[in-house]
């Protein structure tokens, strides 16, 4: 079974606010990749979101790159940031690879057949494919690597909980067999629990596999060149690659956070970056030298209730969802690049029956306002005084950073508006991760000022969130009719089938305020003008965005 995966410390986890101080010194939109006229205020609902940039029409011998942090390992089975991910897509290859639109296919398996039971799935391994020393890529490779993801505490090995077995069948073949049909399984192996390692050389780094000073063990396109810690990590084109050359010949990233990485790209210190943070958009939005893309995304900001106090009751908890002001958390502390909505996650998230899907997160309105009105707010109290939430303030969890401040100081608006004591407790930022990681971090908690996003381009990635024995349901929801509907979705291979079954279980997730979805964020692509080619949508954590990386014909 699949489960949804949290962006790691080092980059969601530090998702701060676009200012309106800073939107104030923006007095134009470079490009038209922006909402035409200038504003100071961007509406995201307006926002060209859009998974591809224009194609490059000629190559870059170099290119500097922007990290928001030092990546902390290359090894994602062990560790691993977005940091690193965004450094690895482009070396390391994937059975099945995620497309800039967020759909999936086949890659480094070349063909892929599900049984007509579902309950099997063969994958005939691509030939003529080299690791990055040269040696042959296998089958054995493959069956290798993915038991590795699957052993006890490896970061994917959730992803492998509904297989029974996986063996070589074949010189250039693998079957995976489940315990019952998995729709989802296939969208996992585009994501880490997909990659395939050499294994001779993880074998010999042993556990200093993935640090500084030890080669790559991948298939990518570009091979690790140098990664000197503190400094620098040079990418360097692999010249055996058994696909599409890439167009640039060396990216070198570097990392910076705050006005340091804002500054980098201002001077042209670095070429581009994707800016996970919405307030360097916001510092750069004047620049004439650079353009700004936003593509789909699965990423959203939440609040994510807990089971110690009031919001242990699903009605003070849909009361909250009536109550809060997303459009107004999305303009004064977002700046509007951030898009209220329903849903704990993102429209990127739609790999599949797009109409459908967006249909549906219109219908939730009367859960999940993006204003509340004066019904909203009559609705909402009377919620409360059937609950009687009692004496005690919700207590919400958060860390400085502009962008949670504003949330929390709105969710605790909201509450008071209809009649729940609230208050804030804040901890430094060092700490926040530990609400999500240690259950004894958030004992005195009721609610989490939070941001999530997910792998795969399903939304049954996310929901299976709210099954009563998920470690992620802190709320503490139990709905048996909830959990044999994921169930079933998740067995469910038709695309249109599963994707009704999605949408009833979406409606209950967000009816039952489990988490309260507040504001998508957009994937953030900032480049020099004279440049084009990555993808602008969040598949540049699983798909070699830098390949395509190169000159445009035309600057302006």
């Amino acid at each position: 079974m699949t489960t949804a995966r949290r962006g790691k410390p080092t980059a969601r986890a530090a998702l701060t606010a676009l200012t309106a101080t800073a939107l104030l010194a923006a007095t134009g939109c470079a490009g038209a990749d922006r909402p035409a006229g200038g504003t100071a205020l961007l509406d995201a609902s307006r926002l060209k979101l859009d998974a591809t940039t224009p194609a490059a029409a000629s190559p870059l011998k170099r290119a500097n790159w922007l990290l928001e942090d030092e990546p902390d390992s290359l090894d994602l089975d062990t560790g691993g940031s977005s940091a690193g991910r965004v450094v690895l897509t482009n070396v390391c290859e994937r059975l099945y690879q995620l497309q800039p639109d967020m759909t999936t296919k086949p890659f480094l398996a070349r063909r892929a057949t599900t049984s007509a039971d579902g309950r099997k799935l063969t994958l005939t391994i691509r030939d003529g494919v080299t690791f990055h020393d040269g040696t042959k890529l296998t089958a054995d490779d493959v069956l290798w690597s993915l038991k590795r993801h699957a052993a006890d505490g490896m970061e994917q090995s959730d992803e492998f909980g509904n297989v029974a077995s996986m063996r070589k069948t074949g010189p250039d073949e693998v079957t995976v067999r489940f315990t019952r049909p998995d729709a989802v399984f296939a969208k996992a192996l585009a994501g880490d629990a997909g990659i395939v390692w050499n294994r001779r050389q993880v074998e010999k780094s042993g556990k200093e596999y993935g640090t500084p000073g030890r080669p790559d063990a991948c298939s990518g396109p570009y091979e690790l060149a140098s990664w000197k810690s503190g400094d620098s990590l040079t990418l360097r084109a692999y010249d055996g690659y058994w696909g599409k050359k890439p167009l640039t010949r060396e990216v070198v990233f570097r990392w910076a956070a705050d006005s340091a990485f804002v500054n980098a790209l201002r001077t042209g210190a670095a070429d581009g970056a994707y800016a996970e943070s919405p307030n360097t958009a916001a510092a750069l939005l004047a620049d004439k030298d650079l353009k700004q893309y936003y593509g789909p995304s699965t990423a959203s900001l939440v609040l994510i209730p807990t089971d110690r106090g009031g919001l242990a009751d699903p009605r003070i908890r849909r009361a909250l969802s009536l109550a809060l002001d997303r459009k107004g958390i999305a303009e004064s502390g977002f700046g509007g690049l951030v898009q209220p909505w329903a849903t704990p996650v993102g429209s990127g998230a739609w790999g599949y029956e797009k109409t459908a899907f967006a249909a549906a997160q219109k219908e939730l309105s009367d859960y999940a306002p993006a204003s509340p009105t004066d019904a909203d707010i009559e609705r909402a109290k009377r919620l409360v005084k059937a609950a009687d939430p009692g004496t005690d303030p919700v207590v919400i969890g958060t860390d400085a950073t502009q962008g949670r401040a504003v949330i929390a100081n709105a969710t605790r608006a909201a509450l008071q508006s209809i009649g729940v004591r609230a208050e804030i407790r804040t901890v430094p930022t060092s700490q926040f991760e530990e609400f999500y990681s240690d259950p004894a971090a958030r004992s005195d908690i009721d609610v989490l000022v939070g941001d999530w996003y997910i792998s795969k381009a399903d939304p049954m990635g996310f929901y299976k969130n709210g099954k009563s024995d998920s470690p992620n349901n802190w709320a503490g929801f139990k709905d048996a009719a909830y959990d044999r509907k994921v169930t079933e979705a998740l067995g469910t291979l038709d695309d249109t089938e599963r994707s009704a079954l999605a949408i009833d279980v979406q409606r209950a997730f967000v009816k039952s305020a489990v988490w309260i979805g507040i504001a998508q964020v957009p994937t953030i692509l900032v480049l020099d003008r004279g440049l084009t080619g990555p993808t602008a949508s969040q598949a540049y954590l699983y798909y070699p965005w830098a390949a395509g990386l190169g000159a445009r014909k035309d600057p302006s």
